[in-house]
């Protein structure tokens, strides 16, 4: 493009920025997380991070238990609650804020406090008086036991 300021021309050149168009492998993950998210109703990252905070679980089961470990750094134990009601094993808790500092004084802010609350429906297999929980390094372990009834049991063969 040419422009003419009085008797000089000026070339005048459009640059695009490159940042939108270099699609990053985080950038696909969070794209396709994103849509799964949306098609399965789960809050996405951003709502996670608008409401309070919602610390991050790992679920494993064995043949005895279903563990729950919970992610809550910076955490009191006499803050952490945890309820089984009609089948539904509820932890809940709040993180106090780390400093005395206002909020407008921040710059960023990544550690997030407030209240917190998640619930998981108990499979008919977990035993609601066999729960136990553990809470170490910012790690809550909370251990769901199952029933007697639905456990393995190795069978003996007799020969006759």
């Amino acid at each position: 493009m040419v422009i003419k300021n009085g008797n000089k021309k000026t070339k005048k050149t459009r640059r695009i920025k490159m940042r939108h168009l270099v699609v990053t492998p985080n950038r696909i993950a969070s794209d396709i997380d994103s849509l799964l998210n949306s098609f399965f109703n789960v809050p996405s990252r951003e709502n996670y991070l608008d409401a309070d905070f919602m610390p991050r679980v790992n679920i494993e089961e064995t043949k005895d238990n279903v563990s729950l470990t919970f992610e809550l750094p910076g955490m009191e134990k006499d803050n952490i609650k945890i309820m089984v009601k009609d089948d539904v094993l509820t932890v809940a808790g709040e993180r106090k804020s780390f400093d005395e500092q206002k909020d407008d004084a921040f710059v960023r802010r990544e550690i997030y406090s407030g209240k917190f609350s998640r619930s998981f429906t108990l499979p008919d297999t977990i035993d609601p008086d066999a729960v136990s929980a553990d809470y170490k390094n910012g790690l809550l372990l909370v251990k769901l036991g199952k029933k007697e009834e639905v456990k393995p049991r190795e069978i003996e063969v007799k020969v006759s």
